[in-house]
This record gives C-alpha cells, sequence and structure tokens, in this order.
C-alpha cells in the first residue's frame, strides 16, 4: 500500500511539474493561438466565397487591367482616363506617400522646436508653445483638414487676383502656382554626382570619426560633407552645361497657364497632418529632455558651454534614445491619417481605390490591397526607425 501511494503521489508531482512548466505553457498557448487564427481565417474565406457564388461575383484581380475611365487632378506621373486601374492605384500610393513624407519631416522640425520651445526659460515662448500643443492634441485632425481647407485656403484671392511673388510664383484659392523645371538630356550626371557626394561624405565621417579615437583630434567634417553633397552636384551640373529650363506660369483669362501647381487639397492636408502631429511629437520631445539626467546640463554649464550648444550637443543626443521608439508611432499614425484626404477630394491610395471599387464593384479585392500596403508601409517604417534607434543607441564603454 506504501509503494503504491508513493507511486501516485510521483505521478501526480509529474503532472504538476508538466502543468507549472513554463516553457511547455508558452508553447501551448501559442500553439492554442495559431490554431485559433487558422480556423478564423479559414471561416472567413470560406464564408466570404459561399456570399460571393451567391451573389454570382468571382474574385480576381484581372480587373487592374481595365480602363479607369475616371481623371485625377494630382497627378506626379503620366496618366489619362485611358490609363488602367493599376496605374490610378499606383498614382494614389504614390501621391500617399508624398504626403506623408513631408508631413514627417515637416511634424518632426516643427515638433523638435515646439518641444524644446516648452522647456524654455521666456515666459512668452514657453505658454505660446503650451497653447499650441493643447490646441491641436485636443481637435480631431479631420477639423484641422476642413480648417485649413475652408478656413484658410479657400479665403485666397481667386487667380485673377493672385498673390504675385518673386521668382513667378502666384497664389491663389487655386494653389500655388510655380515655374516648372524642364530638364536637358545630360542631368542624368547631377544625380550620379550627388549619389558619389552621399558615398564619400559617409566613408569621410566614418574616417573621422575613427581618426578623433585615435588622435582625440576631430578633422572638419561639416564643410566637408557639404562640399562632397552639395558642391559635386553643383561642379557636375555646371560641367553639363546647366541642363534645365524653367516653363514660367502665365495669368490667363481665367486661369493660370504653363508651370507646375501645387493644389489646396494637397497643401490641406500636408499642413494639417504636419501641425497636428507635431502637437504630440512635441510632447514626446519634452519628455525625452525631461529623462536625461539635470546633471548633464549643469556639468555642460559648468565646462562654460552655452545653452543652446548644451541642448544640441548634450541634452538631445542622450535625449533620443527616448524619443524614437514613441516617435515610430506617431509617424505611423501620420501616414494612416493620410487616408482622410477622400474627405477634401485628394486623391491618395483610399480615395482612388473607393472610385475604383465603385466602378468594378470588386470590394474585397480593393480591402485587400488597401490592406497589404498600409501594413507594408507600417512594417518599412517600423523596421528603418527600429534600424535608427539601434544607431543612436548610446554604446557603453
Amino acid at each position: 500500500m506504501a509503494v503504491a501511494a508513493a507511486e501516485g503521489t510521483g505521478d501526480s508531482r509529474s503532472w504538476r511539474s508538466l502543468l507549472y512548466n513554463q516553457q511547455l505553457r508558452q508553447f501551448v498557448y501559442q500553439a492554442l493561438t495559431v490554431i485559433f487564427l487558422a480556423w478564423l481565417i479559414w471561416y472567413a474565406s470560406t464564408n466570404a466565397a459561399q456570399n460571393l457564388a451567391k451573389a454570382n461575383m468571382t474574385t480576381s484581380f484581372s480587373f487592374l487591367n481595365g480602363r479607369s475611365g475616371f481623371d485625377i487632378a494630382q497627378t506626379p506621373i503620366q496618366y489619362s482616363s485611358d490609363s488602367t486601374y493599376f496605374r490610378a492605384l499606383v498614382l494614389g500610393l504614390i501621391n500617399t506617400l508624398i504626403v506623408a513624407i513631408a508631413g514627417i519631416i515637416t511634424a518632426t522640425v516643427v515638433g523638435l522646436l515646439v518641444g524644446i520651445g516648452r522647456l524654455s526659460h521666456n515666459w512668452l515662448i514657453a505658454k505660446l508653445s503650451t497653447v499650441y500643443v493643447e490646441v491641436f492634441r485636443n481637435i480631431p485632425p479631420l477639423l484641422v483638414i476642413f480648417f485649413w481647407y475652408k478656413g484658410v485656403l479657400s479665403l485666397l484671392p481667386d487667380v485673377k487676383k493672385a498673390l504675385s511673388l518673386p521668382l513667378s510664383v502666384y497664389v491663389s484659392n487655386r494653389g500655388i502656382f510655380m515655374p516648372a523645371p524642364v530638364f536637358g538630356a545630360a542631368v542624368w550626371i547631377v544625380p550620379i554626382a550627388f549619389v558619389l557626394g552621399v558615398v564619400g561624405a559617409i566613408v569621410y565621417t566614418r574616417w573621422a570619426n575613427k581618426q578623433q579615437l585615435a588622435t582625440g583630434k576631430r578633422p572638419p567634417v561639416l564643410l566637408i560633407n557639404l562640399g562632397l553633397i552639395v558642391g559635386l552636384p553643383l561642379i557636375a551640373f555646371g560641367i553639363a552645361g546647366f541642363p534645365v529650363t524653367f516653363d514660367v506660369p502665365v495669368l490667363g483669362k481665367f486661369n493660370m497657364s504653363g508651370g507646375t501647381v501645387v493644389g489646396p487639397e494637397f497643401l490641406s492636408l500636408y499642413m494639417a497632418l504636419s501641425f497636428y502631429t507635431a502637437a504630440f511629437i512635441a510632447e514626446i520631445v519634452r519628455a525625452g529632455i525631461r529623462g536625461v539626467s539635470k546633471g548633464q546640463s549643469e556639468a555642460a554649464h559648468a565646462l562654460g558651454i552655452r545653452p543652446g550648444l548644451t541642448t544640441r550637443l548634450v541634452v538631445l543626443p542622450q535625449a533620443l534614445r527616448i524619443i524614437i521608439p514613441p516617435l515610430t508611432s506617431q509617424y505611423l499614425n501620420l501616414t494612416k491619417n493620410s487616408s482622410l484626404a477622400v474627405a477634401i477630394g485628394y486623391a491618395d491610395l483610399v480615395a482612388v481605390g473607393g472610385t475604383i471599387l465603385n466602378q468594378s464593384g470588386h470590394s474585397i479585392e480593393i480591402i485587400g490591397i488597401w490592406m497589404v500596403i498600409y501594413v507594408s508601409l507600417s512594417l518599412v517604417t517600423s523596421l528603418f526607425m527600429n534600424w535608427f534607434n539601434a544607431r543612436m543607441a548610446l554604446v557603453e564603454r
């Protein structure tokens, strides 16, 4: 009896050890999650296929080769109503990337300045920065877009009374008209020179860093890099015989002719997303600076470093390890918020896809394309920011 009891106790202990084994539980939970997701995808696809069969509809992407039949106002690439649905979607994606990249750059600069301004010892700058953050953070982005579109740009004078700026630039409620460059055949030399200059600047900067670590003296980097990145393309541009002319806009009887125009739809979306996202970035910057030990600034001041240089050379490099991770989320939010462009008629990916969906009736395919593209953009942005975060991380010696 004692032996049997001992064997029973041993079996119960083995079962308990398996039950409380953390690695085993993690494997079981993950396996169950994968099985559930696989079942959910199978159920959704089967249900969709049955409903499509009942409606005599088929799923196929062959419709992308069909004629689009509609015009698009914002065309950074060649497009007409005779182009295919596929080219229309590519155009919408390019428009989305343009407004997203331009908005990210502007929001980062404005957010950095406002975030530093909130910590300024100047009372007026600090209060104005606070008001900016509190106002934009508490307004929906769609209302900000309407504010710029209806409350600012639509109040500009019409084309007949367009504001004339230097360099043949005109501003009206139809957008900003400016000269359009017309490049010659030899202009290909300039981008090649620019790429070579960037590569040379990277190589020289790495060499300068090694020299600084070895000797304690840093060779001049800024002027050399400017010469490589800016000077080398300018020299190539001159050697090629300045192969560029400008198509200047001319004020006609009813509208502008010639040149290029940046429409109010793009301007309102770009300004709204930039200033809206900048308010959130400003708080991230302020939190990152607050996260740096105050002793760092005091030590820099004790060495006689001016406050501006202290912020730029001592505080901000250390604050980046706090700023970059949440900054990635704001970049993703700005990219996804660009889909609000449909409210003002800007031809982004969602607006163009919606038109194609209404004409072709292929809703599942269009929604699938939206999902794949936005997921891809988010993953690419996250991978780049993770790489940048790893590069900017402090290395302990």
